[in-house]
């Protein structure tokens, strides 16, 4: 079904974004073949590239659900459900609705729904503590929540409608969405799984209840550079989170960038994706269901949250070629102990982000897969993709986040003096220029007056950009360690620690220090099976980092902290340091 909005915002000339002709960026002479950075990027109205694409590909497989699978034709069938539904309980354009839902097919079913009526998709990790929710839901004035009927989720959801400014609760029963017998098992096996549902409440609705209707929402009028179609929290690590707006443009034309980066044959493999990352998360969000979306891919997706394990039966059964994922999961993959019982070889894109990309866990992916993981550079206020390296056609250099995206500026700014550019091979603050670029924070003026300046948004990390203009993130402007005066990059340190082969993971921050203001200390996960002491770590890191990077603490543990998505997380160790310093006598 073609709506009022497609038609208004489908001409690729008129929805483009102008890029300047003559640019004198490094990048240029080292581009992709097939890849052209001045090319004009196709913007739209976000529920636009769901509609093109169910006119495309109507009877082709689009969601694999634990085996349960739905057409492109037959998601677009709820999503004009459900839309309609959204609009009978008061859903306008502008409204802010919450989705508070693992990876599931109501998930991609209300987020295209909630855009095609001018609504504005408020993501919620199902992970978040009552707390977290509560300041989301009243910092963005959410006022519907979609959830499921698990024990889990909804009572937290429940619980908001009489502590926050949320309005009703929208429940989807994860029964309806399995397979048989999957279907009629789960009620009778995880009962005390399933929570007991308020349906006298009127605040109160079901999934059934909002697709029984005509399925002929009203049509709206998008302005698709103004409108915003998601507000996308960001980590919160120094502070509350802080909302991302992001416009139509800004999400439909990183999905373009990224359909250019990866191919610019326009005629489409039938790739299969493993969403093994969450839809929540912005990366999954475009590296996933957009991207997938513009392809006409088919989505197998992970349930209730990764397991490297069942990853890698998944990539073996159903074949799968795109893997976009974070370090963190492609080092599980490569470390388990039987990840040469699977037919791995499948796998054509691997694509990492959402943090940096060890070398050593680079090489050992892909010397088991023979696919080449290519590391991406992005935030969610990016929406989120900024830079890649080349999937084809170009050279993928080591420990780079490689070249923009197309109509993507590059620029490293002065750490000293923000509004001055620094020379190649100079460090500086990663600064990003392009459509994807979000409109600021929502309802923080002062802080979107901060980052973003003179078109610049200033992404608080810390890299360099050399002669073939690759850049190289060398780490967050916040977690620099200033050891005896020099800066100290924990992601040096962790590249230099990764390469000992007993070691799975490691994260290094920086703890206070009486004569040196701060020093480095290294939190190591070591391999199932392997040995290794503080002694014999020193020794092996002589020749690989200076005496002021050198880590003066070392401790090893069974787990380290990783953040909703798998990244390794520093600021529980933090915490954990400094109450050690404020308690120690």
């Amino acid at each position: 079904m073609v709506s009022e909005t497609s038609t208004k915002t489908t001409s690729s000339k008129k929805n483009a974004t102008k890029i300047n002709k003559n640019p004198d960026q490094p990048w240029l002479k080292s581009y992709p073949k097939g890849v052209d950075w001045h090319a004009e990027v196709p913007t739209s109205a976000l529920y636009d590239i769901f509609d093109s694409a169910v006119n495309k590909y109507a009877s082709r497989h689009f969601i694999d659900f634990l085996g349960k699978k739905y057409t492109y034709g037959e998601i677009s069938n709820l999503v004009d459900h459900v839309a309609k539904g959204l609009q009978d309980i008061g859903v306008k354009k502008g409204t802010r609705v919450g989705l508070f839902l693992p990876n599931c097919p109501v998930y991609v079913m209300f987020y295209y729904a909630i855009v095609r009526i001018g609504g504005t998709v408020a993501n919620f990790s199902p992970l978040y503590a009552s707390r977290e929710v509560s300041h989301q839901i009243d910092d963005s004035n959410i006022e519907h929540m979609v959830t499921l009927d698990l024990e889990l989720l909804y009572p937290k959801i429940y619980s908001m409608l009489d502590k926050t400014c949320l309005k009703s609760v929208i429940v989807c029963p994860l029964k309806e969405q399995l397979p048989f017998p999957k279907n009629v098992l789960f009620p009778l096996l995880k009962s005390k799984e399933i929570a007991k549902i308020h349906k006298s409440d009127a605040r109160v609705h079901t999934f059934k209840s909002m697709i029984q209707n005509s399925g002929k929402p009203k049509a709206v009028s998008i302005n698709h550079q103004e409108d915003v179609a998601l507000i996308q929290y960001t980590g919160g690590t120094t502070g509350l989170p802080k909302g991302a707006m992001l416009t139509h443009a800004n999400v439909t034309a990183n999905a373009s960038q990224a359909r250019m980066w990866i191919t610019s044959d326009e005629t489409d493999s039938q790739e299969k994706v493993l969403a093994a990352l969450p839809l929540f998360h912005v990366f999954a969000m475009t590296a996933v269901m957009n991207l997938a979306t513009k392809t006409g891919a088919e989505i197998v997706m992970m349930f209730p949250r990764f397991n490297p394990e069942d990853a890698m039966k998944m990539i073996a059964k159903h074949k799968i070629s795109m893997f976009p994922a974070v370090p963190t999961i492609y080092n599980l993959i490569a470390n388990h102990p039987d990840v040469s019982k699977y037919d791995l070889s499948s796998v054509k894109i691997c694509l990492s982000g959402g943090a940096a990309l060890p070398v050593e866990v680079k090489r050992q992916f892909e010397s088991l897969t023979g696919c080449s993981v290519v590391e991406a550079y992005g935030l969610s206020e990016t929406s989120p993709a900024a830079t890649a390296n080349p999937v084809v056609g170009g050279l993928d250099k080591k420990s780079s986040i490689g070249l923009p995206f197309p109509g993507t500026t590059i620029k490293i700014m002065s750490l000293e003096d923000p509004l001055k550019e620094v020379a190649l091979g100079e460090k500086g603050e990663i600064c990003i220029s392009g459509p994807q670029v979000m409109k600021g924070y929502w309802n923080r003026p002062a802080e979107t007056g901060a980052c973003l300046v003179n078109g610049l948004f200033h992404t608080g990390d810390v890299g360099y950009m050399d002669d073939d203009g690759y850049t190289f993130l060398v780490d967050r402007i916040k977690d620099l360690i200033i050891c005896s005066g020099y800066n100290v990059y924990p992601r040096v340190v962790e590249e230099a620690i990764y390469l000992h082969p007993s070691v799975e993971e490691t994260t290094v921050i920086g703890v206070p220090d009486k004569k040196r203001g701060e020093t480095p200390k290294a939190f190591l996960k070591l391999k199932a099976g392997k040995n290794l002491t503080e002694g014999e770590l020193l020794t092996f890191l002589e020749d690989k980092l200076s005496p002021i990077e050198m880590p003066k603490l070392i401790e090893f543990r069974e787990e380290l902290p990783k953040t909703i998505i798998g990244k390794l997380s520093k600021k529980e160790l933090v915490a954990e340091e400094l109450a050690k310093q404020k308690n120690s006598p």
